[in-house]
């Protein structure tokens, strides 16, 4: 990697720490409680290897193939290390195996069969002994219910919810989601927070809150996210690619 590319993403980087750090102190919380995953989908190996050197440590991707072969180049990079490895887009049940060989949580689960899917690939995955303990899960919640834009929509959150609890190879970890396009995100971000409340109230393990983006992280921290995920902010733009 060049020292320019290096500099750049220690540049990013710190700027987003201050973002972070700002937004906490405008919304009364410690910069302590929130943390970032960084988006690494499409970026080279290197650059997450820099930015574990960074002192990231989580690590979001959403193509299969591309992040399936992205961990196996870092763990080669940095062997010492110890990356976290998120799935956070659409998954097609058919991949849940493949996924479940490297992710630590799944963020992105929005229906009952793919949920278990993941069930399955993770029993299965344990009894090999590829995995010592259960998948952590995240729901994706869809704030204004578009069936394109994935997620579940509040009426059908609490079932799904259940449904991933009995799980016996998955854990309800939380909630993602993601602000509607064009949507006021104080407005999108304060259902969102409503949702995680009743959530965790339903479900007390379901603790995680994962909402917010490059865009629009001030809000969703303000709201009470506990991660965001950056990518852009971060790693700057990259190419539109097909999954």
């Amino acid at each position: 990697m060049s020292s320019e590319r290096r500099e750049e993403l220690a540049r990013r980087l710190a700027a987003v720490r201050e973002r972070i750090a700002g937004a906490c102190v405008a919304a009364g919380r410690d910069p302590a409680s929130v943390g970032m995953l960084a988006v690494t989908k499409t970026v080279p190996a290197s650059d997450v290897a820099t930015l574990l050197d960074l002192g990231l440590t989580a690590f979001g991707e959403n193509r299969v193939q591309e992040a399936g072969a992205k961990v196996d180049a870092v763990a080669a990079l940095r062997p010492d290390a110890a990356p976290r490895w998120h799935f956070v887009g659409s998954l097609q049940r058919n991949k849940a195996r493949s996924v479940v060989r490297w992710a630590d949580r799944v963020e992105s689960v929005d229906s009952t069969r793919l949920a278990d899917a993941l069930d399955a690939a993770a029993r299965r995955e344990r009894e090999t002994g590829g995995r010592t303990d259960r998948l952590p899960i995240l729901l994706q919640y869809s704030v204004d219910g578009d069936p394109q834009r994935g997620g579940v929509p509040r009426e059908g959150l609490f079932r799904l919810a259940e449904h991933v609890a009995s799980c016996a190879g998955l854990q309800l970890a939380g909630l993602m989601a993601v602000a509607p396009l064009g949507a006021d995100p104080n407005a999108a971000f304060a259902d969102v927070a409503a949702a995680a409340a009743e959530l965790r109230e339903r479900f007390p393990q379901a603790t995680v809150l994962s909402a917010g983006m490059s865009s629009d992280l001030e809000a969703a921290i303000r709201h009470g996210s506990g991660l965001v995920r950056v990518g852009t902010a971060l790693v700057g733009e990259r190419p539109l690619t097909s999954r």
